[in-house]
């Protein structure tokens, strides 16, 4: 887990929680200790050899928990060997002095991870795990995180897609967790809440998510089966043939008297070796569970208590199933539908049929053909890992956002006004600008939708973008309405260069309304390709050599000028 995702921290928190629940609910067992101390040993020696994690293993926050909880299981179970070595007046005179000790030396813990914790600014924790703890302090603080879309808090319909009729057996499920309550269902009850809480501060924790709701909904579902299919065995109908009649006055009868009556012995020797065996079984249950710490199961209740009518039970065994058939239909469609589709070609239905965009495609092609393989493309930072893997050229920033200042770089260039950018993408020895734009077939995920976040994230590291300059009354607009800050800048310039004489005025159909600033001309920037349907723009930067020999050489005319005008000054006009 740790090799492969960051979100491992969800992990070493999660077990030493459940580990301090079982302690606090009395369920301290010898199992407990064994499998929870050399987890944190040898956990966290593999953990600190990832070269990303390194030595935050033992100094970031998000790993003290483990730690805290490792001690107070040492002071626990040496408080259960002393209990098990000395009368009960004497524990009660040890039990004061490790105590006393205990709590000490956890203090003393304590203090030196709150010194070791104040001496950062974030108090040793992570942006990412600080935003999940408090959900609006990614949108003060670390505006990059809160700008993608996956950190975005999840809508009612997102849980219903994912996980469909789940939903609705997930509280079945935490029900029969304690029915009885054991440490392996109170850590699947814990595992849930903090998942549930975790989805809702960011979509793609529904990934954490997913395999408890799963484990809960399969326990649901063997419980209502197990309920229904004893149900029918326990009202199968006995046949009336075997018993025998009390008026029977046949020959036989005798017989048969005789053969009942020892049947009837034989079944109350078999009830009383079964009773035996019971209370055997009963005893013998008893002590595992003590062992375990989970209250032991009558099974005379259960009888009782699940016991339905046979046709009842027969319409929910039908239902169930079907309800499983559907659900598997509604994952393969989600898998094909919902999961699988490329978000480089993207498709949209109308009236008029099926549309294929395959402007991504065309855009990177026309870099790989037309550029030269040491040029580097500036972009925001979504687009960075398709440019390097389809084009085939050096990007300044993509999707690995560790470097906060690099992305601020490339967020401010786009804020500023035409030739501050032109110095910018010059000093990174950038060649081209690529800009997402879907204003013509209205495609709502485009750099101008985007550009509130290139503005935050820029502000945060170079305070002479401030927000407010791009805002009008507190709204983001593009506009008539939009600040001359905004309609200058060079995101909207590459943008909505000749997006009037599309259709001759200018309507933006993803934002729906018409553009405020129509022509204009670009003096430090060419556009050399936009595709098809002008979801992608591409702009190349114009050199500095041919903008400077242009002034030299109007500088040079206009002193050949003057200099000729001064020497013919002393000379006749032969045509005078």
């Amino acid at each position: 887990m740790v090799c492969s995702w960051g979100g491992y921290t969800f992990i070493i928190n999660l077990i030493p929680m459940h580990v301090l629940l079982c302690i606090v609910t009395g369920r301290y067992s010898s199992r407990l200790y064994v499998a929870y101390a050399p987890l944190v040993v040898l956990g966290t020696l593999l953990a600190a050899l990832v070269p990303v994690v390194g030595f935050n293993a033992v100094l970031t926050s998000e790993h003290f928990a483990s730690f805290l909880v490792f001690i107070i299981l040492h002071v626990v179970a040496l408080v259960y060997y002393i209990k098990g070595l000395l009368t009960p007046r004497l524990f009660k005179v040890a039990m004061t002095f490790v105590l006393t000790v205990g709590l000490a030396l956890c203090l003393a813990v304590v203090a030196i991870l709150a010194a070791l914790v104040a001496s950062s600014p974030t108090k040793g924790w992570s942006g990412r795990s600080l935003s999940l703890l408090d959900p609006t302090y990614a949108s003060k603080y670390i505006p990059i995180i809160a700008s993608v879309s996956e950190h975005q808090p999840p809508t009612w319909p997102s849980y219903f897609m994912a996980i469909n009729v789940l939903a609705f057996l997930v509280p079945a499920g935490i029900i029969s967790c304690f029915l009885p309550l054991s440490d392996a269902s109170s850590f699947l009850v814990l595992y849930l809440v903090t998942s549930v809480y975790f989805s809702g501060v960011m979509v793609r924790l529904m990934l954490v998510l997913a395999p408890a709701v799963c484990i809960l909904s399969g326990i649901a579902l063997s419980e209502a089966f197990n309920v229904l299919t004893r149900s029918m065995k326990f009202q199968r109908p006995i046949s009336d043939d075997t018993l025998p009649t009390a008026g029977d006055s046949t020959p036989g009868s005798s017989s048969t008297a005789t053969i009942t009556t020892s049947t009837k012995n034989a079944n109350i020797k078999k009830e009383k070796m079964g009773t035996i065996s019971k209370e055997r079984s009963s005893k013998k249950s008893r002590k595992e569970t003590e062992l375990v710490g989970s209250s032991p199961v009558r099974p005379e209740k259960e009888e009782k208590l699940c016991v339905l009518p046979s046709e009842a039970s027969a319409m929910g065994i039908l239902f169930l199933i079907m309800l499983c058939g559907l659900y598997v239909i509604h994952c393969v469609w989600a898998a094909a539908e919902a999961y699988s589709a490329p978000s480089i070609v993207l498709t949209s239905r109308s009236h008029d049929g099926l549309h294929v965009y395959d402007d991504f495609r065309e855009s990177y092609a026309w870099l790989r053909h037309n550029t030269e393989v040491d040029d580097k493309v500036a972009s925001w930072w979504d687009y960075g890992y398709q440019t390097t893997a389809m084009a085939n050229r050096t990007v300044i920033v993509d999707n690995n956002t560790w470097n906060n200042t690099h992305i601020a770089t490339v967020g401010t260039a786009m804020s500023s006004p035409e030739k501050g950018a032109w110095e910018i993408f010059n000093s990174l020895d950038v060649k081209y600008v690529l800009v997402v734009f879907g204003g013509l077939i209205g495609y709502p995920s485009d750099d101008i939708n985007k550009f509130l976040w290139m503005v935050r994230i820029g502000g945060g590291e170079f305070p002479h973008i401030k927000e407010q300059d791009y805002l009008r009354d507190g709204n983001y607009r593009v506009d008539a309405q939009g600040t001359p800050t905004m309609l200058n800048c060079l995101m909207y310039k590459l943008c909505y260069y000749r997006f009037a004489e599309t259709d001759g005025k200018g309507f933006d159909r993803a934002r729906r309304y018409e553009i405020g600033r129509k022509h204009f001309k670009l003096t430090h920037f060419e556009e050399v390709f936009t595709t098809q349907h002008w979801m992608v723009r591409i702009y190349k930067l114009k050199p500095q050599k041919n903008r400077v020999r242009g002034k030299l050489k109007l500088k040079l005319k206009s002193s050949s000028k003057t200099s000729l005008m001064r020497k013919g000054a002393g000379k006749k006009n032969p045509w005078q």
